[in-house]
């Protein structure tokens, strides 16, 4: 017997639905909050992520596992996330605003107007209590000239790893605070 995934009720046959983007194995009462999936032949799922050792659900998460990999083209790559893309704010963003406007002579009304943006928004962004969007950090970056984004400015050392095989441990990047 395996629990509905919605209700937790017991039932023998359990249907695959997918409610609100997810896919759950369901009694047969709550079916109707979900559409139903067609479920693959077991002979083409791929058990290459599964962990269970329950004949049911390892070929269940297989077939998820292959039906999403298939929507990405088929291809055996990571799918692209819109984090990748993006830079992080440099931590001291705050810091580096104030010093470059006041380097150039600025006021931080007249950047707010030279940006066309409010007076007390610079003054947020420079105490550090508010991030810049990402419109107003090209605006920023452009006025100032100078560069806001933390990407790809880590430092390579701390990264090294002792391990020959170029994986690294949680060990190699923690660091103790009684040491």
């Amino acid at each position: 017997m395996v629990q509905c995934e919605m209700c937790g009720s017991e039932t023998s046959s359990p249907n695959r639905v997918k409610v609100e983007g997810a896919e759950l194995d369901v009694c047969d009462e709550c079916t109707d909050f979900g559409t139903e999936v067609k479920q693959q032949s077991s002979s083409s799922a791929s058990t290459k992520y599964s962990t269970s050792s329950s004949g049911s659900s390892s070929s269940s998460s297989g077939s998820s596992s292959s039906g999403s990999s298939s929507s990405s083209g088929g291809s055996s790559q990571r799918r692209r996330d819109m984090f990748d893309e993006m830079d992080e704010l440099a931590q001291d963003y705050d810091e580096t605003v104030r010093s470059a406007r006041e380097a150039a002579g600025m006021s931080q009304e007249d950047l707010a107007r030279k940006l066309n943006e409010k007076a007390s928004l610079i003054r947020k962004i420079e105490r550090g209590d508010t991030l810049p969007s990402d419109d107003v950090q090209r605006k920023l970056e452009s006025a100032l000239e100078v560069d806001l984004s933390a990407g790809g400015t880590t430092d390579e050392s701390e990264w090294s790893s002792g391990s020959s095989t170029g994986e690294y441990t949680l060990g190699d990047v923690v660091e103790r605070k009684d040491s």
